[in-house]
């Protein structure tokens, strides 16, 4: 009971010190430097690019609060417009691009209160401190060491003051830790007016991805339509069109060459069976009926068995996701468990499927020689193929590996499964 209490009352003292030394340490000097900037605008144009770096100081600044905040359970997006093509430090349009970003305004109005709000973040550090030397009986030592000591109010004179020090000291831990919470959530409570984005921003910042992953959905289907054209194309209708003829020549000759009428047919049956494997194979590419039967988790087991390689299972699915979803989330496992058979030289593999919070996560590893280029174009696909359902991918890769693809999608599971939830293949 103790430590539940004491141990989060320690995670927030020690964020109150970081905000602190954060706010007074650069709040009050990035002011005056943005400010500065934008006076000498008109000298030479030396505010030109001087706002620019100043600008990208003050959201370094902002962005490490953002990732205080988060440590402290409150979200906050990055507001920020994306940077246009060649807006460089030190041109026109860098400068452009950072005076007509309504964040860039909202920051600089928030650097001198936040400045306030995060310097009053340290009495959550400074009060358990102080009730904690007197609980530990620092005055008291001192008392009896060198005769001197002080106490919460007043120098201590006598032993009967040291030893007040220890209920006092009790005291000024027990609400440094209760206030300091407070005082954290005040300062972030007072951030959130100022560091995420406004509802307009939000609205911008969302058709604008929607608008480039639209645009990569669009150029996907038709890459997958011309993929599916060229396959029928050049294989099924290519041997349909052989077996036609192999029949009109049989036809021709069952009267005068039954032999060669028979080698014909026989030529007809095995053009036939190659022409169906390739009508399934295509299916397969498109919707395989292994993912309608059995679902993501049979899928992607199906999926492992082909591998020629070790690869480890592991299923935690409720439900089934929506069949878009389910589509995406098989083909982008295809995909990464391709690219570990064709370039990882690995000796094993694993994959994972999980569902919490509303979003399905899957992760696909590897113990191979890593170096995996996320711009690649089988990743790159794999990142295009998920952001058409607003999914994200996070590729890590180090040389020597092990490389782990760990991808999520948005998305709520359906009636649950009567399968196992979990297992290895």
């Amino acid at each position: 009971m103790l430590r539940t209490w004491i141990r989060p009352g320690a995670v927030t003292a020690a964020q109150g010190l970081l905000i602190a030394l954060l706010s007074l340490t650069t709040h009050v000097a990035l002011f005056v430097l943005s400010l500065v900037s934008l006076l000498l605008i008109p000298v030479f144009g030396v505010g030109f690019a001087l706002f620019p770096v100043a600008t990208a100081l003050v959201r370094y600044c902002a962005g490490l609060h953002r990732r205080l905040a988060r440590w402290g359970g409150v979200e906050m997006a990055t507001p920020y417009l994306p940077a246009p093509a060649g807006a460089q430090f030190g041109t026109w349009r860098r400068f452009r691009w950072v005076v007509s970003d309504p964040a860039t305004w909202r920051d600089l109005s928030w650097l001198l209160p936040g400045a306030v709000t995060g310097a009053v973040c340290l009495a959550a550090f400074a009060l358990p401190l102080y009730g904690l030397e007197g609980l530990l009986g620092l005055p008291l030592v001192l008392h009896l060491t060198v005769g001197f000591g002080y106490g919460p109010f007043w120098p201590i004179d006598n032993l009967a003051e040291a030893l007040l020090c220890f209920p006092l000291g009790a005291l000024f831990l027990a609400g440094g830790l209760a206030a300091g919470r407070w005082l954290v959530w005040l300062h972030l409570a007072f951030a959130r007016f100022f560091l995420p984005p406004t509802r307009t921003a939000e609205l911008a910042l969302r058709v604008r991805q929607l608008t480039v992953t639209r645009a990569d959905t669009v150029d996907a289907q038709a890459a997958e339509l011309r993929r599916i054209e060229r396959d029928l194309h050049d294989g099924a209708q290519a041997r349909i069109v052989a077996l036609s003829m192999s029949i009109g020549l049989a036809e021709q000759l069952v009267g005068d060459d039954p032999e060669a009428v028979r080698r014909l047919l026989a030529e007809a049956r095995e053009t036939s069976g190659q022409a169906l494997a390739e009508l399934r194979g295509l299916v397969r590419g498109i919707h395989p009926p292994v993912l309608a039967e059995r679902g993501l988790a049979g899928a992607v087991r199906a999926l492992a068995l082909a591998v020629p390689l070790p690869v480890a299972v592991t299923v935690d699915l409720p439900g089934r996701p929506a069949a878009p979803v389910e589509s995406a989330a098989y083909f982008a496992v295809a995909e990464g468990l391709a690219n570990v058979s064709k370039h990882s030289g690995a000796s094993r593999a694993w994959v994972e499927l999980g569902h919490a919070d509303g979003r399905l996560t899957i992760v696909v590893g590897d113990d191979g020689r890593g170096g995996a280029d996320p711009a690649g174009s089988g990743l790159a696909g794999m990142g295009r193929r998920l952001a058409a359902f607003d999914g994200t991918m996070v590729v890590t890769s180090p040389a020597g590996g092990p490389t782990v693809i760990t991808m999520e999608l948005p998305c709520e599971l359906s009636s649950p499964r009567i399968s196992p939830s979990s297992g290895t293949g």
